[in-house]
């Protein structure tokens, strides 16, 4: 991640994106958000999802079951003794959670399990 882009993040902002940290469950901003718009990357602004993709998925953390093409990356992650696939930004690298193929009731299978401290909203416009 680009050093201008950490000069902006918040502590705990940089804790996810930049450590790899992970926000408390349901603490977050966005677990329950449901306004229509784009949730784009807190480090760099690049737009990650699309709100009409957010489901509930009782997990503690924003789900979403899609993102934008080319918008994020996927990342090998064996950390803390498990066996994951982490979702990192694919224009800065920021850490914005992990994908899991266990959405059955989505379009997808899948389910991107995404810290709020890691986006930012913006609205959709009239």
């Amino acid at each position: 991640m680009k050093e201008e882009f950490k000069k902006r993040l918040t502590e705990e902002q940089k804790h996810i994106l930049v450590e790899k940290g992970t926000e408390a469950p349901f603490s977050g901003k966005y677990v329950k958000h449901d306004k229509k718009g784009k949730y784009v990357c807190a480090g760099c602004g690049n737009v990650l999802f699309d709100s009409k993709t957010k489901f509930e998925s009782g997990c503690g953390w924003p789900s979403f079951y899609d993102a934008k093409k080319g918008a994020v990356e996927f990342k090998k992650d064996t950390s803390h003794g498990m066996k994951r696939t982490e979702v990192v930004c694919g224009k800065c690298g920021g850490h914005l959670g992990h994908i899991f193929e266990d959405a059955p009731q989505t379009p997808t299978g899948k389910r991107f399990c995404i810290n709020s401290l890691s986006l930012d909203f913006k609205k959709k416009k009239k």
